[in-house]
């Protein structure tokens, strides 16, 4: 045990700090060199500390949406109550009952569109008469 601490000891003592992989690593760069490199670590800071905002705020955007020039409100993610990122599913109009086998399965992806009760938002048209029961004619699972 007492051979153990002693080697532990010893290299505490022999630790060289210099011998850190990035330690003053910017000492060797030339002024407009670091300068560049400060610019580069100070963007990927403030691109951290956004995502960490959105990712507080529960806030998602598609990217690829606002790179093409969609506002913030169209490239932003909806998600199901449950957290689920309904990607494509909520595009408007994209449904109509013959895409479901189930009444259940359309009542799913009427809801997790933002669908209520009194048949208001129903994207997909699927709730003809408004009392938030969609494709009613269609089977039931159970």
């Amino acid at each position: 045990m007492k051979e153990a601490l002693d080697k532990v000891k010893d290299v505490v003592d022999n630790f060289d700090k210099d011998d850190l992989p990035l330690r003053n690593k910017t000492k060797n760069l030339d002024p407009k060199q670091r300068k560049v490199a400060k610019s580069i670590f100070g963007f990927v800071i403030v691109l951290l500390l956004g995502a960490l905002g959105l990712e507080m705020s529960g806030n998602d955007y598609d990217l690829g949406k606002l790179m093409n020039g969609e506002s913030l409100q169209e490239s932003k993610v909806q998600r199901a109550e449950d957290g689920t990122i309904l990607i494509g599913k909520c595009s408007p109009d994209k449904y109509n009952c013959a895409n479901f086998e189930y009444q259940e399965d359309a009542q799913e992806v009427y809801e997790d569109c933002g669908g209520t009760i009194d048949g208001k938002d129903d994207i997909h048209e699927l709730d003809g008469d408004n009392d938030g029961l969609v494709c009613e004619h269609l089977p039931s699972r159970n």
